[in-house]
């Protein structure tokens, strides 16, 4: 049990027992025994410092394609705020705070004529998440795009790590789970406005046709297996549509879980082993969650 007294003292501010099923795009989950909302990138530096080593810290975003158990969080949950919502642009290099959504980062590359950024229209959640798992959709990816990132390290130190540095892999990359995330420098090409939202728009009018993007949704549930489509592994195993407690496989695009209005987290885990049990006793083939799922159960 962590007393907030113990914790550093932050310009930011803490609150206990926060409800996470609040701030997650399946609306599921539990408690986070501290969160914590930096007041700014110094603020969380000295934090990190200054926090007991035995006490452990998770950051999060907007939860667009995480799930946390029904039993929550232990230790301390980051959410990055304003502070780090900066974006500029320097020559035909964009920079964008960890806190920028994908999407607002796509339209601000537009807008200042700047192409190559216009995938991420279709990738729910924020840079920082996209760019710790490489986020991608439509042929396009982070790694493809990305010229640095700036971190706060396990000691509290900020750095700036070169592309050359990071290995990124389909929906992964090397980067520690203690560094934190706090914005990055994107390479793009400069490009007509008029082309730009073009190819924004396509991706956006797909993305309607075949996604439940109106649905409580994590998106894209697994993985794609090298010479696989996911969702059509589980569609040949039958299981489109299926139910289980609270939780159903879109009908829509099997690839991705619903919380129909009453799912726990349980639900939503239980369903996807479901599926991977089926299509591994079917098709010999393991499917890999691309969901972060975190918490206690």
């Amino acid at each position: 049990m962590i007393n907030v007294e113990e914790l550093p003292k932050v310009r930011g501010a803490y609150r206990q027992n926060a409800d996470l099923a609040k701030t997650t795009w399946f609306a599921t989950g539990g408690l986070a025994e501290i969160l914590f909302r930096p007041e700014d990138a110094e603020d969380l530096s000295q934090f990190i410092q200054q926090l007991p080593r035995e006490v452990p810290y998770k950051v999060i975003g907007v939860g667009s394609n995480l799930l946390v158990r029904d039993g929550g969080l232990s230790g301390v949950v980051i959410r990055l705020g304003r502070a780090f919502t900066e974006m500029r642009v320097e020559a035909n290099e964009l920079y964008a705070g960890a806190a920028v959504s994908d999407l607002n980062l796509a339209n601000f590359a537009m807008s200042n004529g700047l192409g190559g950024a216009e995938f991420l229209v279709g990738v729910p959640g924020l840079i920082g998440g996209g760019v710790f798992m490489n986020c991608g959709c439509y042929g396009g990816e982070i790694a493809q795009i990305i010229s640095y990132i700036m971190v706060i390290d396990e000691r509290g130190d900020v750095k700036k790590i070169s592309r050359d540095e990071i290995d990124f892999q389909y929906r992964t990359s090397n980067l520690p789970n203690n560094w934190i995330i706090i914005g990055a420098g994107f390479n793009l090409t400069p490009e007509s406005p008029e082309v730009i939202k073009a190819k924004m728009d396509e991706i956006s009018k797909q993305r309607q046709l075949a996604q439940p993007i109106k649905e409580k949704t994590g998106g894209s549930t697994f993985k794609n297996p090298e010479g696989y489509r996911a969702w059509e592994l589980i569609d040949k195993v039958g299981l489109r549509g299926h139910k289980l407690g609270g939780a159903m496989v879109s009908p829509l695009h099997c690839n991705f879980l619903i919380n129909l209005g009453n799912a726990k987290s349980a639900d939503i885990e239980n369903l996807g082993e479901l599926i991977r049990a089926k299509v591994k006793d079917k098709f010999d083939v393991d499917l890999e969650w691309e969901i972060k799922i975190i918490g206690n159960k």
